[in-house]
């Protein structure tokens, strides 16, 4: 829903304050008036004509000017209401939107270091290679790899090993640029985002990270040693997927030839880094998974929080192993790359819907489609109607589940598309919000049956009070507009105790049961689940 322009929605305050009063001094003379004037009349119906005078035109006009009053008032209270119903849907709306982002700053945060943590990085390089290519600029990424932690962590022990990343955070902060970014992209790797730097440039700024380094002035761990790998946009790497795996193969090598040293990247020297093929060969490669339907579907169960029992399943699919692809998060990002998504997500459709089986009465199955392909004129809710009839899946258990793998062009296209599937009895499903652009966009713009918590703010809610506020304000939501609401990512005991705290519907996740090829039949028991955190409690 678009902001309210406040300046179209009410009269001028000082006009409706002059109309307010007038129509209340009016009011209470309105009523006896008119109530004289129906007396007469019915006096007037049981008397001889001509008995009574006539009612003065005046009279009769008086009556009507103060009764208008009189309506005018009850009209200004009930625009008044109407306003202010509109105003507390902002407010909670806006208030949702402040917590929304006090989290999200949270989750993109390394807890130890301060810096980036790998999901800030991964969303920051795509949007500095996509303003690298519209402005014709490199890009450069630098990926440290902090030497012997783990001999660190077993001689001196763990808070030892934290002391140094903190150092080598120090270290990153004390040499960064205007417009840099630094991250924590992994236990003891750390990587730089270089914007307007191409890979002459990067390797100068590697060597005054390596002597920083070597000088021992950051923190309480004195001198460390570091290797990194360099690589850039568009040279030589021509893609977001290469700049990653060119740097992590210059990494690589430097780890290999003695540590402590500085590697960029190059083709001839280091060879190709694994899964690097061209964007023609990934094309080729995820043409080939659809057309020879090398995908096998799994099944992960959501389950009701108030009963335990199983509501639905939501069918993901994995590439088989002569695919190409080791898991299906690299297909998609390949599928994406190469423009192949819609491709990809109708043959993922056919397969999840085809492995289903039986669901049974009570029971839904959730399929994974993005934005891009309800937008696409290859998209058919006819199709999708038939090839659900078609395995004994009837429109009312069949739920689409919006990812957020790309953003949303076309959005009437999405909302017409959302529209005819809800029409025909098939339920949306927004997912991952809390992750991304999926967040509080979907939310405002489409309609929608269900809202699945992603679940970075699931595991985040136990640590940071951000996260839980957006958790109770997503649930109060969807309890105001009727609409279920499922956490993702319930992996522990005390992400289950989180989440029936929020009388949230229903959950998925590890605890519960992981993804498998058929379809499981069994309820939870919860109370069974939730002694499992006390018993932790009662060790500590």
């Amino acid at each position: 829903m678009p902001p309210l322009d406040r300046h179209d929605s009410h009269l001028d305050a000082g006009t409706l304050g002059a109309i307010t009063r007038a129509a209340t001094r009016g009011s209470w003379l309105a009523f006896a008036l008119l109530a004289v004037s129906l007396a007469l009349q019915v006096v007037g119906l049981t008397l001889p004509p001509g008995s009574l005078p006539a009612t003065p035109p005046w009279l009769a006009l008086l009556v009507a000017v103060i009764a208008a009053g009189a309506l005018a008032q009850v009209l200004v209270r009930a625009s008044r209401q109407v306003e202010e119903g509109l105003l507390a849907l902002d407010r909670e709306f806006a208030e949702l939107r402040e917590a929304y982002d006090r989290a999200r700053l949270d989750s993109l945060l390394d807890g130890l270091t301060g810096l980036g943590n790998h999901r800030a990085f991964q969303e920051e390089l795509d949007a500095r290679i996509t303003q690298s290519r519209e402005a014709d600029q490199s890009v450069s990424l630098v990926m440290i790899d902090v030497d012997d932690l783990k001999t660190i962590n077993d001689k001196k022990g763990h808070a030892a090993g934290d002391d140094l990343l903190r150092s080598v955070a120090q270290m990153m902060r004390a040499n960064l640029r205007r417009g840099d970014g630094a991250y924590r992209t992994g236990g003891d790797e750390f990587a730089l985002l270089l914007p307007n730097t191409d890979i002459d440039r990067a390797e100068v700024i590697a060597h005054h990270l390596l002597a920083s380094a070597l000088t021992g002035n950051h923190g309480r761990t004195g001198a460390f040693s570091v290797t990194i790998g360099i690589s850039a946009f568009p040279d030589p790497s021509a893609d977001r997927h290469q700049i990653i795996h060119h740097a992590d193969a210059a990494l690589y090598a430097g780890k290999r030839h003695g540590r402590t040293n500085i590697q960029r990247f190059d083709p001839a020297k280091h060879g190709i880094a694994e899964d690097s093929r061209s964007l023609a060969q990934l094309e080729a490669a995820v043409v080939r998974v659809a057309s020879e339907d090398l995908l096998r579907a799994v099944y992960q169960p959501i389950h009701s929080l108030t009963t335990g029992r199983i509501v639905g399943f939501e069918g993901l699919v994995r590439p088989a192993a002569e695919s190409g692809f080791s898991n299906a998060t690299s297909l998609f990002v390949a599928a994406e790359a190469t423009r192949r998504t819609v491709e990809l997500d109708v043959v993922c459709a056919r397969t999840v819907l085809a492995g289903a089986g039986s669901l049974g009465d009570d029971r839904y199955l959730s399929i994974n489609l993005s934005p891009r392909t309800l937008e696409s004129d290859a998209f058919s809710v006819q199709e999708i109607l038939a090839l659900a009839r078609r395995h004994g899946i009837s429109p009312s258990q069949l739920v689409i589940e919006l990812t957020e793998r790309e953003s949303v062009d076309d959005l009437q296209r999405l909302q017409a598309a959302i529209s005819a599937l809800r029409r025909n009895e098939v339920r949306v499903a927004i997912d991952d919000v809390g992750a991304g652009n999926a967040g509080l966009r979907l939310l405002s713009e489409v309609e929608y049956d269900i809202l699945k918590v992603d679940l970075s703010l699931v595991r985040a809610s136990a640590t940071h009070g951000a996260s839980e506020a957006v958790l109770r304000a997503l649930g109060t939501l969807a309890r105001n507009r009727g609409h279920r609401i499922v956490a993702e990512g319930i992996e522990t005991a005390e992400h289950l105790e989180s989440v029936l705290e929020l009388r949230y519907d229903a959950g998925q996740g590890y605890l519960f049961g992981r993804a498998e090829p058929t379809l499981q039949r069994d309820p939870i028991d919860l109370f069974a689940l939730l002694s499992l955190a006390g018993e932790k409690q009662t060790a500590a």
